[in-house]
């Protein structure tokens, strides 16, 4: 991952000044993966509205609140008229922030980290967590029963690329049961992360379990194909999972952008918190228009019990912490990042104050 982004940082230094070119008023709607506005069609946008355009590592369910702050209008309250852009990576996504063809990007955090450690000058600061818990899951080809994490000893497992979050938290998983990664078991971490459930789902394939986000886990099952034995979620405990960053320059220059669009994504997390799953998968249900409303329901409700979203969005410097002694126990980070540079809390802080309860009854 740390060599991925180290080689996009020198593609970017070499490319700086044309890409900087591209603002966010004329930026190309695929500069780096599928894009999608807000509920509104872009016809009935107010021309008062800034253009913002967010970049996000993946587009899933396990980013709940984000959606329901889109289909609710709650940017464009704030004054947004905010542009969705699916990087499909961290790497991708840190790449479209740094060069400006993004404004803001949504990814681990860990990103935020290599890219600081590597020297970049107008580095991301993270200004808002959203996830809390991890939002993959353990299948397996069997169903078991009453699964334990000694089950992995000796098996074969499609796991995540090497330095992203979701494989460095399944390694902080076994190393927490006493399972060693390197030599109790197979790990397959060659597979890229969209074709990993396709992988397991092969007949003549040879695996016994794989790390899955949602849908793919539930699709899995609904085809008889794997059963969801473990919640990384829930075994790994709170960990700082996905958060919103942009390049300090960019919030340095524009915090009233920073403040509105976080105060939008509080409001979406207020709605979460006070409804029902079935409420919620009713209303980000347009962001999956390939998913059923059933699946829907029951992904929120996976990630609704297992306490997925946080309840404000400040980024705490424990979670910074833990994230730091996560890297350093997977091999990845030879250099601890300092917390005050690459997290800021002034916005979620205000956020939190600000919209308290505004959306109980909306």
């Amino acid at each position: 991952m740390k060599k991925r982004i180290t080689a996009l940082l020198l593609l970017f230094t070499l490319s700086v000044t044309s890409l900087l070119a591209c603002t966010s008023a004329d930026k190309p709607e695929s500069a780096t993966g599928k894009t999608s506005k807000t509920s509104k069609s872009i016809n009935d946008k107010k021309t008062d509205l800034t253009p913002v355009t967010l970049n996000e590592v993946a587009h899933s369910i396990f980013y709940a609140p984000m959606y329901v702050a889109m289909e609710k209008n709650y940017f464009e309250q704030e004054g947004i008229d905010l542009s969705l852009v699916t990087g499909f990576g961290a790497d991708k996504t840190m790449t479209a922030v740094l060069s400006g063809t993004a404004d803001i990007g949504f990814m681990g955090s860990e990103a935020s980290i290599y890219t600081y450690n590597e020297g970049a000058h107008d580095y991301v600061v993270n200004f808002a967590q959203l996830t809390q818990r991890a939002g993959n899951f353990l299948v397996a080809r069997d169903d078991i029963k009453n699964f334990k994490w000694e089950d992995l000893k000796g098996r074969k497992v499609i796991g995540g690329r090497k330095g992203g979050m979701p494989e460095m938290v399944f390694e902080y998983i076994l190393k927490q049961n006493h399972i060693d990664p390197a030599s109790d078991l197979t790990i397959d971490q060659n597979i890229d992360f969209g074709s990993t459930a396709a992988a397991f789902s092969e007949e003549k394939a040879d695996y016994d379990f794989t790390v899955e986000f949602e849908p793919g886990a539930t699709n899995l099952e609904k085809q008889g194909k794997g059963y969801v034995v473990a919640s990384l979620g829930t075994d790994s405990g709170y960990v700082p999972y996905t958060a919103f960053s942009a390049k300090k320059s960019y919030i340095s220059q524009h915090p009233e952008i920073i403040q509105g669009f976080t105060n939008a994504l509080q409001k979406g997390m207020n709605y979460v918190a006070s409804h029902t799953p079935e409420e919620i998968a009713q209303v980000i249900a347009p962001q999956f228009k390939e998913t059923t409303p059933d699946t829907i329901t029951t992904i929120v409700s996976r990630y609704y019990k297992q306490d997925t979203w946080k309840k404000d969005l400040i980024f705490r410097q424990e979670s910074f912490d833990l994230l730091q002694d996560i890297l350093e126990d997977a091999g990845e980070l030879k250099k601890r990042a300092p917390y005050k540079n690459l997290v800021t809390t002034i916005y979620a802080e205000k956020s939190a104050k600000a919209v308290k309860d505004t959306t109980l009854s909306h």
